[in-house]
């Protein structure tokens, strides 16, 4: 592993070190104007395999892709007007804008130089036009996408400073990454806005900074998608661990999802254990090793009156300055608010979408 100062190389430099390391099917990790990304060679096959391996991704789990420019990404896909007007107006930008793949003809032969588990088993393609100039430079250079994910391993903190990743990865993930471009601790600012424009209408799949409309509505697919949500909505507040306590407020009809949101919210704390519906205990309780606080989940279904929330523990959970994760959490939201002074307070709303699998889930501190 070799690391470049950017106080220390000149750019020219360090693009030209990262072009000939990604010729070389190596892995790099670059800074952006987001967190530190991780890079292959996003045409080459044995290049995107070794991503896999430091992300832990299985195969068949899409990497989004960074280009240098509009022309690049139409080599890759279709760009409907949905998708050309958020290039108009936000790239280069933190924005992810998923598209469908073109068709592979005899007149189009790009999309066969993609390799193989960067696009979505569905066809589809996520792009990134990053305004960070070093990136548009090492792509330009390069003549070919590379990949454009996180550099922390899934679930772990957010990287916005290289230590962020080698304290967090294992010595075997670290022997992967031939290159770390350190431009020092990044800006704070959201991991991009992830938007599929291969729908009826625009859906975020992920908010960052760009926000299109004044209420956030994210939509999961999956459950892998609810809890991947949870994990976004803890790396942006977990900030206020041992300064106040955490409280998120979960609203949804039944299997909504409140207990995945929660799963991923665990996960994200580092907890190991099983997460479970707490609906016949009424309240389960996490402890987490070596850290002073604790995850509280609690369902408020069954509670008579929201005066018994103070009997699970609430009171104490809050003033240990824990995490409270409260299911049917509109039937208790008087006691809730009087906590305002001393918690965070998230209130996350799960709904049901137009089919079957689809929950719609926004989100906001009242």
């Amino acid at each position: 592993m070799k690391i470049l100062n950017l106080k220390e190389t000149s750019k020219h430099d360090a693009t030209a070190q990262s072009v000939k390391i990604l010729r070389a099917e190596g892995l790099v990790i670059y800074p952006t104007e987001t967190v530190y990304g991780a890079g292959v060679d996003a045409t080459n096959p044995a290049a995107v395999k070794k991503l896999g391996e430091y992300k832990s991704r299985p195969f068949g789990k899409p990497f989004s892709i960074a280009v240098a420019d509009w022309k690049m990404a139409e080599k890759y896909v279709v760009l409907n007007e949905t998708a050309k007007k958020l290039y108009r107006q936000f790239l280069p930008g933190p924005l992810t804008i998923i598209s469908k793949l073109k068709t592979l003809n005899s007149s189009n032969p790009s999309n066969h130089f993609l390799s193989p588990g960067v696009a979505s088993e569905a066809g589809t393609l996520g792009i990134r036009i990053s305004s960070y100039p070093l990136v548009a430079k090492i792509v330009r250079s390069l003549g070919r996408p590379i990949t454009a994910t996180s550099a922390n391993e899934a679930y772990k903190k957010r990287p916005y400073q290289i230590s962020d990743i080698l304290f967090n990865i294992s010595d075997r993930k670290k022997q992967l990454i031939d290159l770390i471009i350190d431009a020092g601790e990044l800006p704070r600012n959201e991991p991009s806005t992830v938007i599929d424009t291969t729908l009826d209408d625009q859906t975020v799949l992920r908010q960052g900074d760009i926000q299109l409309k004044d209420k956030i509505h994210i939509l999961s697919r999956t459950p892998e998608n609810t809890q991947n949500l949870a994990k976004e909505l803890w790396q942006k507040y977990e900030g206020f661990v041992g300064k106040r306590a955490i409280i998120f407020a979960l609203e949804g009809q039944l299997g909504a999802g409140k207990t995945e949101f929660t799963k991923g919210l665990a996960r994200a704390m580092g907890i190991k254990k099983e997460i479970t519906s707490p609906t016949f205990n009424l309240v389960n309780h996490y402890s987490l090793l070596f850290t002073p606080y604790s995850l509280l989940h609690i369902d408020a279904w069954r509670l008579e009156s929201s005066s018994e929330l103070g009997s699970l523990d609430f009171s104490k959970t809050i003033s240990d300055k824990s995490v409270i994760a409260v299911e049917w959490a509109d039937r208790v939201t008087n006691v809730i608010r009087r906590y305002q002074e001393e918690a965070v307070i998230i209130w996350v709303k799960i709904k049901y979408g137009k089919s079957k699998n689809d929950r719609l889930i926004s989100w906001g501190i009242f």
